[in-house]
Formats: structure tokens, C-alpha cells, sequence
């Protein structure tokens, strides 16, 4: 598993003075990316492949509030992954000081070749950087299938 700490700010809080659901998904991104990049998975190296990171999904579930003034941490855990690594799903848990668990995110996402705009699978030389040592008691192996389990289309008006 890995850890990122962060400070709640005064920004990161709502009207109601909690926690606000678009700090969950900055810390998330943040913790994600800081994830990658001590893996490996520089912007020199990205550039060099010419591709990134791109989400289909993040679906989240809040247990209890948290309030500025304490510290948080935000898990990264890899809970599946494609053969090839083009698709992957991650799982971050948040926990407040005394490491109680108050929230849950279950995200999936791909890689994108930034160039053709489509997705690709990961170059193996990074496949390897993605070392088992984070991933989840629950990871699976995932196929396309498993990117429209939602079965959510767009709709034109």
C-alpha cells in the first residue's frame, strides 16, 4: 500500500466546513501522480512514450466527515490490471489522525496514446514498475469487460 499525508487547508473545505468532495478527488489525483512519478513514471518518461493517464471513473463513498486542522492520509492501492496494463483500477481509503477510515474511492482508469487520442497498452518497460508489492488482497486481472460493467452510454438531447 502506498501513503500520501496531507494538511486539510481552509480551501479544501465547503460551505458546510467539512472536507469537501472536490479536495477527495485532488488529494486523490495528487496522491496518484506522486504514486506514479516514485514509481518511475516521470513527465520525462511519459513524454518519452508519449503517453498518460487518463480516468473512466471514480465512484466515492463517504463514511464520516473530516475538518480542517488534522492531518489525513490518502491509500493507493492497486486493486486490478489488465495483461497488457492498459486498463487499471486503483483503491484509496482516507484516514484521519488517529487512522480511522472515512472514505473510499473505487477509480479505473487507462492509458491514452497523446498523439492517436487512443488508448494503448502500457510499454513494458513501465508495465515492470508496477511491482506487486501494492496491490491489493482483492486484485484481479481485468479485461474490457470489466471497464463497461456499468453499462453507461452518452445520450444526445
Amino acid at each position: 500500500m502506498y501513503l500520501k499525508e496531507f494538511e486539510i487547508r481552509w480551501s479544501d473545505t465547503d460551505a458546510n466546513r467539512h472536507l469537501a468532495n472536490s479536495a477527495y478527488i485532488n488529494f486523490m489525483s495528487h496522491t496518484r501522480m506522486a504514486f506514479l512519478m516514485e514509481n518511475g513514471f516521470t513527465q520525462k518518461e511519459l513524454a518519452k512514450h508519449n503517453i498518460g493517464p487518463v480516468v473512466f471513473y471514480e465512484h466515492m463513498y463517504y463514511f464520516k466527515e473530516a475538518f480542517a486542522g488534522k492531518p489525513v492520509k490518502v491509500s493507493l492501492e492497486i486493486a486490478g490490471m489488465s495483461e497488457d496494463a492498459m486498463f487499471f483500477e486503483f483503491h484509496h481509503n482516507f484516514y484521519d489522525h488517529s487512522g480511522f477510515n472515512f472514505a473510499h474511492c473505487e477509480m479505473m482508469g487507462a492509458w491514452i496514446d497523446l498523439k492517436t487520442r487512443k488508448l494503448i497498452p502500457l510499454p513494458e518497460a513501465l508495465k515492470s514498475l508496477l511491482g506487486a508489492e501494492y496491490r491489493s488482497d482483492t486484485f484481479k486481472i481485468l479485461t474490457k469487460e470489466d471497464t463497461r460493467k456499468y453499462n453507461k452510454k452518452p445520450k444526445h438531447l
